[in-house]
């Protein structure tokens, strides 16, 4: 069995850590008018037997520069103003980063931008 956990975000470039089960994904991102704040869903298995760790999660504005190891994971943009919340998954070292840290979010295939001319 899994479920989808709501985890709401730190702003303004303060990290969030969340203890995960091995095998989640982050499955949306998004903007709450009401709270003012990101939110990140996750899916999780429920087996207790699988390993627990702790995951940092970072929130940006557009155009603030994050280090080249951390990993883009969504896009969360406010309905009614002007702002973009960019989601990064905080890795410490690039080659220390695990698979599933470099590929965090896995956008489904219809959700592509496709731009016309």
């Amino acid at each position: 069995m899994k479920t989808i956990h709501q985890y709401q975000l730190a702003n303004d470039k303060q990290v969030t850590s969340l203890a995960l089960r091995e095998g989640f994904r982050i499955v949306r991102c998004e903007y709450v008018v009401a709270q003012k704040r990101v939110y990140l869903w996750v899916e999780e298995p429920l087996k207790i037997d699988l390993p627990v760790s702790e995951h940092q999660f970072m929130v940006v504005g557009s155009g603030v520069p994050v280090p080249v190891s951390h990993c883009y994971v969504d896009t969360a943009v406010d309905p009614f103003g002007p702002e973009a919340f960019h989601v990064y998954q905080v890795v410490k070292n690039a080659a220390s980063a695990t698979d599933e840290e470099r590929s965090v979010h896995r956008p489904p295939a219809e959700s592509a931008l496709r731009l016309s001319a």
